[in-house]
């Protein structure tokens, strides 16, 4: 009789203590093995000669051949004599026949025993074909190659907590054929991308990773310390000024597969550590940039997907069609106003009121400030099919060439696919004399917003010094072309081991004296209750749902509303929008369970569709509104109803 399989992260109490006694139950079979001279951990290897999809390709070739091969197992039917299992290898799952006969009695009896569903196993057969055409190995030859001290989740039910899913990577692998295949995707896509770059002539190269500046993009790095050396360091934000060191050494095409880590907020399209690709190419500008983006695009597009012509969460995509638009033209386009209509920065901010665009630098915004507000308000998120915004203003560019006949743009351009940026291109700035002024004024505006660590990278602007050429540069997101080939919606399901918080990490936090606030009850204010009478059958029509978090965003245009993509249950992502950034950062909400109610109308907020309503708590203290969100055990799965 086969063992009952549970999930890896019981609800109840009862599934949890029968979790625990089949672990008892499985290390008890360990130790009679070992005492019987058995150790199943013994095996130093295991010749395998065949995997389970070529056998199923090959039939013809392989039937009535002996192979070799080894897995995990993932079933199993015991009918007396003979036995069938399904055991699953690095390409898919094979049916073996297994029967007292030929591995003989004793062999047959542990098999029954002292094999569970998880144990790697490995084994030789003639291959054939069943009665109901399943081709199958009849095996001569079991030895157990590794004892499973925990059993697997259950095949249909198990595993759901997306949350578990990635801290508990090497489950989901297992149990989840798909998952494995994204990664697979990914290591092909990487291949590719490397394969085309190295086809045009470019050198891959490593940089450091560990800097001794703060130095880079406007984005705050990991900070730590070197306790030989005693210093400071940082972690890298990108690659690129060593990268352009490079080019000014003599090697005209460079690029880095390159981990950045960046001290931000967490989404769908953000983790604290990615994959970026940057690229730098000697005596060609952004244009030449263009082209080559488009062309790898295709090419790896094509080769991975085996079309030009993809769908991402449910959007058809035509890889093959690209346009190109300069900043000013796509405002135009989207929101009809026109940047040369406006002959000051106060008449572009004059149109910012007029049209309700929020400004992200007040009063002192500049028309290349307002330029941008425009952009992100009205232009984004309807650029579906790939699309190149080029021609920035040079108050976003810091590292970018001003065009000579415009000073005010810069020759740089991003390109976007489904709403969402992709990857960002200069023709480079290789002045050594205007570089270090725009660093200066980049350190300044760090420093007065409380960084106080921001550099001038002085040994950079000393390679500028001897000699940039024309150079044009461009930075990739690996992870987010894997999501698109992979119509993935979340970078974390292409990201082998996401960031997470340690389980336990909030509760530790809970009691840490720093963290509790002791208020005064009598400056607690609340609402007195409704007098009015709720009839039953109204309220009870309210659907609450707990919900798992699976990303949370700001809404670009407001200071009050987080977007929220929930896990309800059902196995469709749900958006929700709440106001209640005033009081919580997005990367705080991450991972965490809450409550919703899913059955209210759908509400446009900010142009966004919202789908529900997420429960806080409010009161007043002291004057002031207080707002706690409510959050509840995660061990509460995605969907449960709450009463």
């Amino acid at each position: 009789m086969e063992e009952k399989k549970v999930n890896s992260a019981p609800d109840g109490q009862a599934e949890e203590e029968q979790l625990i006694e089949q672990a008892k139950i499985r290390r008890d079979k360990l130790q009679k093995l070992q005492s019987e001279g058995k150790n199943p951990y013994g095996h130093t290897k295991y010749e395998v000669t065949a995997d389970s999809e070529t056998l199923k390709g090959n039939f013809e070739a392989y039937e009535g051949k002996t192979v070799s091969m080894a897995g995990r197992m993932m079933s199993r039917r015991v009918m007396g004599k003979a036995s069938f299992s399904h055991i699953a290898d690095k390409s898919g799952s094979i049916q073996i026949y297994v029967t007292r006969q030929d591995i003989g009695e004793e062999n047959y009896l542990s098999y029954k025993k002292d094999y569970d569903i998880g144990d790697i196993v490995g084994f030789k057969g003639f291959v054939f074909r069943t009665q109901t055409g399943e081709v199958t190995v009849h095996v001569t030859e079991l030895v157990m190659l590794s004892k499973a001290l925990l059993p697997l989740p259950e095949k249909y039910n198990g595993l759901q907590n997306q949350d578990l899913k990635y801290r508990l990577r090497h489950l989901d692998l297992i149990m989840n054929r798909d998952v494995r295949k994204t990664f697979e995707t990914r290591s092909k896509i990487l291949k590719e991308i490397r394969a085309y770059l190295d086809g045009q002539g470019y050198l891959e190269v490593d940089t450091p990773v560990l800097l001794t500046l703060e130095i880079g993009a406007d984005a705050r790095p990991f900070k730590t310390h070197h306790n030989a050396l005693d210093i400071d360091m940082y972690m890298r934000i990108e690659t690129e000024l060593y990268l352009k060191r490079l080019i000014v050494g003599g090697m005209d095409r460079v690029y880095e597969v390159g981990r950045i880590f960046r001290n931000e907020g967490m989404d769908a399209f953000h983790n604290p550590e990615f994959t970026s690709i940057e690229m730098y190419q000697a005596y060609s500008d952004y244009f030449d940039m263009m082209d080559l983006i488009e062309d790898l695009y295709k090419t790896v597009t094509l080769k991975v997907a085996g079309t030009l012509d993809i769908t991402y969460q449910g959007t058809e995509i035509h890889m093959g069609e690209w346009s190109r638009m300069t900043m000013a033209e796509a405002v135009k386009k989207y929101s009809g106003a026109d940047y040369a209509d406006w002959k000051s920065d106060a008449d572009a901010r004059a149109a910012a009121k007029e049209k309700g665009v929020e400004l992200s630098h007040g009063e002192n915004s500049t028309k290349g400030h307002v330029l941008i507000d425009f952009f992100d308000a009205f232009v984004e998120d309807k650029l579906v099919q790939p699309t190149i915004i080029y021609d920035y203003p040079v108050e976003n560019s810091p590292l970018a060439k001003r065009k000579t006949e415009d000073p005010a743009f810069t020759e740089r351009f991003e390109y976007f696919i489904c709403g969402h940026e992709y990857g960002n291109a200069f023709s480079e700035l290789n002045d050594p004399i205007d570089q270090k002024q725009r660093m200066l004024k980049q350190v300044e505006a760090k420093r007065a917003a409380g960084n106080k660590d921001a550099q001038v990278d002085e040994d950079f602007i000393n390679a500028l010094e001897y000699g940039l050429p024309p150079t044009g540069g461009l930075g990739m997101g690996l992870d987010r072309f894997v999501m698109l080939l992979t119509d993935s919606s979340t970078i974390r399901d292409v990201i082998l081991f996401p960031t997470m918080k340690p389980v336990g990490a909030d509760k530790k936090a809970d009691v840490s004296p720093k963290k509790v606030r002791v208020l005064d009850e009598t400056k607690i204010e609340v609402e007195p209750l409704f007098e009015e009478y709720v009839d039953f059958d109204s309220f009870a029509a309210c659907d609450f749902r707990a919900v798992k978090i699976k990303a949370c965003t700001e809404v670009p245009k407001s200071k009050k509303l987080l977007k929220f993509v929930l896990n309800d249950g059902s196995g469709t992502d749900r958006i929700i929008l709440s106001g209640i950034h005033g009081y919580y950062e997005p990367e705080e909400l991450v991972g965490k369970t809450a409550v919703a109610i899913t059955n209210l109308p759908p509400r446009k907020m900010m142009g966004e569709e919202s789908n529900g309503m997420l429960l806080s708590c409010i009161n007043k203290y002291d004057g002031e509104e207080m707002l706690n969100f409510i959050m509840l055990d995660d061990q509460i799965p995605a969907g449960a109803k709450v009463y």
